[in-house]
């Protein structure tokens, strides 16, 4: 039983519409042809890569990642989307000479199903087998495997390359992407849009600041200097932005930074009068200005003054930064790497008074875009109007753009209705986009203003809701108020706060497979480190002022229907002291974004959870209504105000009575069973 178990394990989840066979060579037929001929063509090209060692690949990795590691991707850098057809964001596909493979998050796994031809075999990210011990299963001792070194995150690369050594199975840097060279002629040209002044008037700060402390950092490290790598890094420290990569404001870039220099790495056709002014770039003689170089030369660079090096910091891992590529690693002499999560992330994540200001004011104008929406929605579904996802994704990304300061969308906009909202990870798309009618609609959408980023959840029904919907709609936003209501001592792990979020919907059996929360950034990417909030995270980091998160639990009925409220938190100094000398810290909500009212059951309140409630509805009356009447935008108005009208806090017949009550009941013991695991947890300490 065990053999077979594990050999089930290998030949990946099961797929309804894939006859389950080990030779899948007899299922070709049928698939789409033109992936199955690109498939075939990355084979041809491992059969044909020679080295000084050996002629022929047996494996090939294709992770999904520019040279960056960067967690979006501009088209000409989607490999993995040529090759396979996915369309999600998380992915590694492995290619051998007889079967493929592909692993993704579980949030993608519906989605990957429905994507993928039946040559691919699916896994999970996280579960067995992994990458290595699937090569381990289908190579013999000896084999090559390949893979573009500049793709591959060091630390991913030295994990396979220790599993696949005890078979003697060797990892070989190809250094000529052998995706790329399928896709030839048609693969799309690289993005090098302008690059762009992001104004001290929303960064905050000068640039040469922002170097100064991150120098600061290197001496107290007893660096030399460090090598930045993250495209979001790089923007930040210089007040830059660009437009290579859909949604995400960054340029391709790598910055060198010494206590003598600062050298940008970067595609020389656009540089800009703007641009060599604002880094000071025309006659440069000193510690702070920047010398800027072709993107290229990097690699030359690295290699001729690390001669003059003891001491060099090459970003490490850490929560969503992967760290440098396999191939900075291997342009550096060992002896010099100082491997450890850049100081950037933490530098970039505290957000100043001045970016603090901006968040706050572009999630106001966000909340009047999205009310503008919504209101319209309700209109003109009880018109009758045809309103199919993708319509209303375009909708929403339009009345983003009508605001002011803005710059775009943060990711791109999903709305799910009915059974696609059981998809946590769900984007329409032409193959799958369908008309709205009545049910669930789950919206999951952000915008890029120059003063701000901005990121959202609401789900909504078009028609009268279950029982069963309201009862799991409330369990949610009893989640993220209990985590949005909490004061607690700094040295708090943000890992231990998911249980907080997560228990109203535990206590109904059920969980959602993605994390509570995750930083985001200021005009940046909507999801960056330090923070992540799941109970499965494995960090030292803690929460500090002026940090924003987002707060997003949710509720997936697979086939059925799903459930996700998010909003973005600031992090707020209470300005007491816990007794051990900690300071105390709480949060404020800076989405203004009204709740669906029919879906609240509010019998299942707490008497502090309804007043949560209508301070949250009174905070979206001021500052979104009183924007949306200076607008003269009336309809959205009044449908604000009906959505945020006030809920009594008192205890009503009902609830005394004890009609309510089991449900409330075992909700309370949840809470107090995580109240009493912090607090022993702090006595103990």
């Amino acid at each position: 039983m065990v053999g077979q178990s594990v050999a089930n394990e290998f030949q990946g989840i099961r797929r309804s519409k894939c006859q389950q066979s080990r030779d899948r060579t007899q299922i070709y037929e049928g698939v789409d042809n033109v992936l199955m001929k690109r498939l075939q063509a990355l084979r041809t090209e491992m059969r044909t890569r020679t080295s000084t060692q050996s002629a022929e690949l047996d494996a090939y990795l294709v992770p999904m990642y520019d040279e960056h590691q960067s967690q979006y991707l501009m088209e000409s850098d989607q490999r993995i989307r040529f090759l396979t057809g996915f369309t999600g964001t998380i992915g590694e596909a492995v290619v051998l000479l007889r079967s493929a493979a592909i692993w993704t998050d579980d949030r993608y796994i519906e989605q990957a199903d429905l994507e993928l031809n039946c040559a691919w075999r699916l896994f999970r990210t996280g579960e067995r087998p992994t990458v290595a011990e699937y090569l381990l299963s289908e190579l013999s001792p000896e084999a090559r495997v390949g893979a573009d070194p500049q793709l591959v995150p060091h630390q991913a690369w030295k994990a396979v390359e220790t599993e696949l050594s005890a078979d003697y199975i060797r990892m070989v840097p190809i250094t000529r992407n052998l995706v790329d060279m399928v896709w030839g002629g048609r693969r799309p040209a690289p993005r090098s849009g302008a690059i762009k002044v992001h104004p001290v008037r929303f960064a905050g700060d000068r640039w040469e600041n922002k170097v100064g402390r991150l120098r600061a950092n290197l001496t107290a490290l007893r660096c030399d200097g460090m090598i930045v790598t993250s495209l979001t890094e790089v923007a930040y420290l210089l007040n830059l932005r660009g437009t290579d990569i859909p949604h995400v404001p960054v340029f391709k870039a790598y910055l060198l930074v010494t206590h003598r220099e600062l050298l940008l790495y970067t595609n020389t056709s656009r540089e800009t009068l703007g641009l060599k002014n604002h880094l000071k770039a025309h006659s440069c003689h000193n510690e702070n200005c920047v010398q800027l170089r072709d993107y290229g030369d990097v690699w030359r660079d690295l290699r001729t003054l690390a001669q003059h090096w003891h001491r060099l910091l090459v970003p490490g891992a850490v929560v969503f930064d992967t760290g440098a590529s396999e191939a900075i690693h291997a342009t550096l002499p060992r002896n010099i790497v100082f491997e450890r999560p850049s100081p950037i992330i933490f530098l970039r994540a505290q957000k100043n008074p001045v970016e603090r200001q901006g968040m706050r004011q572009a999630h106001v104008r966000d909340g009047v875009a999205m009310c503008e929406v919504l209101s319209r929605l309700e209109e003109r579904f009880i018109a009758g109007d045809h309103i199919t996802e993708m319509s209303l994704a375009r909708e929403i990304d339009h009345a983003r753009k009508t605001q002011n300061n803005s710059e775009g969308i943060a990711f791109p906009t999903s709305v799910a209705y009915g059974v696609h909202s059981s998809m946590p990870n769900y984007t329409p798309s032409n193959r799958t986009n369908i008309e709205l009618s009545e049910g669930m609609v789950l919206i999951d959408s952000g915008g890029q203003y120059e003063d701000g980023t901005t990121e959202v959840s609401r789900t909504l029904h078009l028609g009268e809701p279950t029982a069963e919907q309201i009862r799991a709609y409330t369990n949610v936003l009893i989640g993220m108020i209990r985590l949005s209501m909490l004061t607690f001592p700094e040295n708090l792990k943000p890992a231990e706060l998911d249980a907080l979020a997560r228990g109203p919907v535990w206590g109904s059996m059920n969980d959602y497979p993605h994390g509570t929360g995750h930083g985001i950034g200021s005009y940046s990417s909507v999801r960056e480190s330090p923070i992540s909030i799941s109970y499965t995270a494995k960090q030292r980091f803690t929460f500090k002022e002026g940090y924003f998160f987002s707060n997003e639990p949710g509720y997936y009925k697979n086939g059925a229907f799903g459930i996700r409220l998010e909003n973005v938190l600031e992090v707020i100094d209470t300005g007491k002291m816990h007794p051990t000398g900690y300071k105390f810290l709480s949060f404020q909500d800076v989405t203004l974004v009204p709740f669906e009212w029919k879906m609240i059951d509010r019998t299942l309140l707490s008497v502090p959870e309804k007043k949560w409630l209508n301070d949250y509805n009174a905070r979206i009356r001021q500052h979104v209504g009183s924007e949306l009447k200076r607008k003269h935008k009336m309809d959205a108005f009044y449908w604000m105000m009906n959505k945020t009208r006030h809920v009594p806090e008192y205890v009503t017949e009902a609830e005394y009575n004890g009609v309510a009550r089991p449900q409330h009941y075992h909700l309370s013991i949840a809470s107090a069973l995580t109240v009493t695991f912090l607090l022993t947890r702090f006595v103990i300490n």
